[in-house]
């Protein structure tokens, strides 16, 4: 890289990022060690992307803090690997390129299946890098080398590897049974993929004529499925309609006979009381139909339109199907009312079209045995959970576990691994010739074989993913090493889709744990509380973000921003707030740069001064800090104390008290503690903010040849001394600097100063660094000592070292400024007083969202420690 011994004059971050970028690329920096490494191991494996993803705001706090993590043990010394990869993301990317051949008139349909299959895999040969290079933007130090596709050969291996062992287990099992479909995508989906949002619709009251006469009436909100309708069932409990189990009734329009059974499932609080049975559409009526053996009839087609079992309504689409069935009943006198009703209906995560209930044969894995595995590895502590509470969530979820069903009717995945003989006989099989050679030993000779059509869902080879991603089934250098992976980070919404079936697939296949930590993240929400969703038109852009205010300033906005709670605010302030920072620390980098020229001094062994004894003291304490922070992952107090440090202990003081030092010559020394600081400061920021600090660490010229590789700081001895008497020297000069703020003292006013200070030591002190007190307050005499008296007309400000009296007489219009301060006291007092009622009314604590309620308390606090000063102040000037 070029040897740059100047930093520009201002700091432009898309300059730097896109330098930076090239020569981490260009370095190889981030390639891992495989075999007998000397370093301690430690690995993650990302959270696959879709191929059809775009970066969001969720993808930009995961990955800049799995980065944050993986560049602080490869500095602390650790043989730090980084697993990347995309995930296939079947009826994501299929909906993807079939809407693009919709523009074109075609359907994947005219295609054909492997047309269109290669039509898919052009699309993300274009663009399914897309994601990837934004990731690598944002600062993210994988090992690109090791870089996966969930579709790739080695994991398609995997994949099939695992469905055969377990269909040989009798663990993966067909079968006929509700599941969730989806008519815009022509798939089954799991209960995870269903959203469920309240709809308003009607609630329907049909009259079902009984065969010995008379009538019951039924409410139901689907009055379409009737047309599926195989019994009716009452509550056995239900005196209403006890007697009436054991009778027919007739079903409207199809005049089918219907038994009325009795089942502790129906409700008798909803609508009438009397449920309608259709088993082939609905979860309770198949449980029901099941227990009285009851047929199920199936009149959805896979698109969704009525089938030949609707009778007259076949062909209809549901909507039209449901008014026309209304119509119907309404013509013939059999719709008893419709009332407006509000529900909830499920929808296809994907393409958020409304959910069928349907009975479909599909492949299902048997969840139970694994579950249980499961549940023991986080109960043992062999996995910890980050927040604790999310352990919980996991426990109920897999305590009551369903069995997956892992079919799709899509052509974008991996295609189910079983072949069918002349006979069906099915044959779980790695490949074409392990189905032929099975089936000639089955058959005892050649045979035709079909494969199965349907793919398997995406998720079925993301589970494999912590240890697939590694070349298993092979047993392979990486597995040796890197497995199991020590942190996983993700968000809440995928711990049941990926995070628990990881740990199944891990326990099962590879007898370990697929990672020691799980760090769940707060889901990013508006400045409301709301989920962010382009279809509210609240969510926010990183990539814009990143192009406005640099990378590094999103990445210490978010690490800033993140909390173990539930939700995040989007980071705004913090955004602002992060751009000055990084502002401040190339000018501070420039000031010291300005001063050192080429040198780069060593530590003096002796250090008397004490603002060096000060700030090294509290880099040390600050680099404890950080690093208890990120060993426990509290990525935002790590965050916080850096940026405290930096800011205020080095900028604010440090630099600022020894320019004078700097400007004189011979050098005691200083510059080897402002540069021995500034170098640590680099190395302490380069996991939160990686672009900045390897830009100065270029300019710097030090070893080893990136900051990357450079070993994290290590904490010295703390110097309580040192920064207990800085802490008296700070509270003189911010009391000064108060005073002539409070008083509207003229900024260029040189002022007189008496401080009474308890403690001869603190005497001492004070006088021996009176000259750096002198120049940050505009202060010209001074009186110190253990008993002094103030001299008349000086402001007054009690400080924890004594009192500190301020001469503005001569400097103000004492009349004038008591009448300001008296005016600002009754303004601020009304201000009190509002917001203290406001805070009182049970009311506005009751509906004021929270965050409203919090910034109330804020401007109490506020008014009251403003009261509070203007009134000291005013009892300094005798007011």
């Amino acid at each position: 890289m070029e040897d740059i011994m100047e930093l520009s004059k201002r700091y432009q971050p898309a300059e730097v990022e896109a330098k930076i970028h090239r020569f981490w690329e260009e370095g190889q920096f981030f390639r891992a060690a495989t075999g007998a490494v000397s370093k301690v191991p430690f690995s993650i494996v990302i959270p696959p992307p879709n191929v059809t993803g775009r970066l969001h705001m969720g993808h930009a706090l995961n990955n800049s803090l799995q980065d944050l993590v993986i560049r602080y043990q490869r500095m602390k010394g650790k043989e730090a690997c980084w697993f990347p990869g995309t995930d296939h993301a079947g009826i994501a990317t299929q909906n993807v390129v079939e809407k693009q051949l919709a523009k074109e008139g075609v359907s994947r349909h005219d295609l054909g299946r492997e047309a269109f299959v290669q039509r898919v895999w052009d699309w993300k040969e274009k663009y399914g890098s897309e994601i990837i290079e934004q990731l690598k933007a944002l600062g993210c130090s994988c090992d690109w080398s090791r870089q996966r596709f969930t579709l790739d050969d080695g994991l398609s291996r995997a994949v099939r590897e695992v469905f055969v062992k377990l269909y040989n287990e009798d663990l993966i099992y067909r079968g006929a049974y509700l599941v969730n479909w989806c008519p815009r995508c022509e798939t089954a989906v799991s209960d995870l993929e269903v959203e469920h949002e309240d709809v308003d619709g009607g609630l329907y009251y049909i009259r079902y004529p009984l065969e010995d006469g008379g009538h019951v009436i039924i409410a139901t909100t689907r009055p379409e499925t009737m047309l599926g309708d195989t019994a009716i069932a009452v509550n056995p409990e239900d005196a209403r309609f006890a007697h009436l189990i054991g009778k027919n009734a007739r079903l409207p329009i199809l005049d089918r006979v219907l038994p009325i059974v009795g089942a502790a499932q129906v409700d008798p609080e909803f609508g009438t009381g009397v449920l309608k049975i259709t088993p082939a559409h609905d979860p309770i009526d198949f449980e029901i139909g099941k227990a009285h053996g009851l047929a199920s009839i199936n009149i959805l087609n896979g698109d969704g339109t009525i089938n030949e079992n609707g009778g007259p309504f076949a062909g209809m689409d549901r909507a039209t199907a449901q008014k026309a069935v209304v119509e119907r009943l309404k013509a013939d006198g059999l719709l008893e009312k419709m009332v407006p009703y509000r529900h909830s209906v499920g929808h296809c995560e994907r393409c958020s079209t409304a959910i069928e209930p349907l009975i479909s044969t599909q492949w299902f894995v048997r969840m139970k045995e694994m579950a249980e595995s499961a549940i023991g590895a986080v109960k043992d502590g062999r996995i910890q959970f980050i927040p604790e509470r999310w352990s919980k969530l996991y426990f109920d979820w897999l305590e009551d576990i369903r069995d997956w069903c892992i079919s799709r009717q899509l052509w974008w995945g991996h295609r189910i691994p079983i072949w069918y003989g002349p006979d069906d006989h099915a044959f779980a099989a790695h490949s074409d010739e392990d189905a032929a050679a099975q089936a000639e030993t089955h058959y005892g000779r050649i045979v035709t074989l079909r494969q199965d059509e349907d793919v398997l869902d995406t998720w079925f080879s993301s589970w494999l993913w912590p240890f697939s991603i590694m070349g298993w089934p092979e047993e392979t250098e990486d597995l040796k090493t890197f497995f199991p992976t020590d942190f996983l980070l993700t968000g809440f919404d995928i711990l049941f889709f990926w995070v628990s079936r990881m740990i199944m697939a891990s326990l099962h296949f590879m007898h370990e744990v697929p990672f020691k930590n799980v760090y769940i993240t707060p889901l990013i929400v508006d400045a409301q509380g709301q989920k962010m969703s382009k279809s509210k038109g609240n969510s926010v852009d990183p990539i814009e973000l990143m192009d406005e205010y640099g990378a590094d300033a999103l990445r210490l906005a978010l690490a800033h921003a993140t909390s173990k709670g539930r939700t995040m605010r989007t980071p705004t302030t913090q955004l602002d707030d992060a751009r000055n920072f990084l502002n401040k620390l190339w000018n501070v980098t420039r000031f010291a740069l300005m001063h050192l020229g080429h040198e780069r001094p060593e530590l003096p062994e002796t250090i008397e001064k004490l603002e060096d004894r000060f700030i090294l003291s509290r880099l040390s304490e600050a680099t404890t800090t950080v690093c208890e922070h990120l060993d426990a992952y509290t990525f935002n107090l790590a965050a916080e104390a850096v940026y405290s440090f930096v800011w205020h202990d080095f900028c604010d003081w440090y630099v600022e008290l020894i320019k004078p030092r700097l400007k004189d010559s011979p050098d005691d020394g200083v510059k080897g503690v402002l540069y021995t600081v500034l170098r640590d400061i680099i190395k302490l920021l380069h996991p939160m903010v990686p672009f900045i600090t390897e830009e100065i660490w270029q300019v710097l010229g030090e070893e080893p040849e990136s900051v990357c590789r450079a070993a994290y700081p290590e904490a010295g001895a703390r110097d309580e001394d040192a920064e207990r008497e800085m802490e008296a020297l700070q509270e003189v000069i911010t009391g000064i600097r108060t005073i002539r703020a409070d008083l509207n003292v003229p900024a260029k006013a040189k002022l007189s100063a008496t401080l009474a200070v308890s403690g001869a030591s603190l005497v001492d002190v004070l006088k021996a660094n009176l000259g750096a007190v002198m120049a940050l307050t505009g202060t010209e005499d001074w009186s110190i000592g253990e008993r002094l008296e103030a001299v008349e007309g000086s402001a007054r400000k009690i400080l924890s070292c004594g009192e500190l009296f301020v001469d503005v007489a001569d400097m103000i219009d004492v009349r004038a400024e008591k009448a300001r301060l008296q005016a600002e006291l009754v303004v601020v007092c009304k201000d009190l007083a509002q917001v203290t009622a406001k805070l009182a009314n049970e009311q506005f604590l009751k509906r004021a969202p929270a965050d409203v309620v919090e910034k109330e308390h804020g401007k109490r606090d506020e008014f009251a420690q403003k009261k509070e000063r203007l009134e000291a102040n005013l009892a300094s000037l005798g007011g």
